[in-house]
């Protein structure tokens, strides 16, 4: 049986999708978790000097998203057929857009500016995306992204938006989206890991 080991800071971030995959998986692996003060000495043991990381029988490999799709293939998440895989992707890159609204907010020094990136976040840029996501929804039809069965596309949506903690108000709005998170949130496996998901700092 392979060894698996995932390296990342001490909060979710870029590593989080991979740990809820391997949550619902019940799949063990070491969980290393890096303190933020510790990095600058740990930093040169990692290939591309960055985390997460993978490393499977010893073997690194990095980028977070490379990392979770290969997880989402090996434990059987991801798409059965081309065109599922193709859903996948689809969403993942709804993901995406939705991650990069919010890196924005922590990006951004001046604060003026930062509340105007957050009020047009909330205005306008999540909303668009729910919207996307609902649409996927709604030509799915079975409750899930893709396929009939809780998958990678859902664990992939549902950890931006726990992690964005979108207001339930919004999230009212896109029925479909909200009953979809509550679908994830309330499987047994994902529910035990976030009784221990580490908290982002402040």
């Amino acid at each position: 049986m392979p060894q698996y080991k995932l390296i990342y800071f001490d909060f979710p971030g870029r590593g989080e999708l991979s740990r809820m995959l391997f949550a619902l998986a019940g799949q063990e692996y070491e969980d290393v978790r890096i303190k933020l003060e510790d990095w600058p000495a740990e930093k040169d043991k990692y290939i591309f000097d960055k985390v997460p990381i993978l490393e499977v029988d010893g073997k690194q490999y990095g980028q977070s998203m490379a990392i979770a799709s290969f997880l989402a293939r090996r434990f059987g998440f991801h798409g059965s057929t081309e065109v599922e895989v193709l859903e996948v992707d689809q969403v993942l890159g709804i993901v995406g857009d939705i991650l990069a609204t919010l890196v924005r907010v922590f990006m951004e020094k001046d604060e003026a500016r930062k509340a105007e990136i957050v009020k047009e976040n909330k205005e306008t840029n999540i909303p668009r995306c729910l919207g996307f996501l609902e649409t996927v929804l709604k030509n799915n039809n079975t409750g899930y992204y893709v396929g009939k069965k809780l998958g990678y596309a859902d664990v992939a949506a549902f950890e931006v938006l726990y992690a964005a903690g979108i207001e339930q108000s919004l999230m009212e709005r896109f029925p479909l989206v909200k009953a979809n998170f509550e679908k994830v949130k309330a499987n047994e496996r994902i529910a035990k890991w976030l009784t221990k998901r580490p908290q982002t700092p402040k």
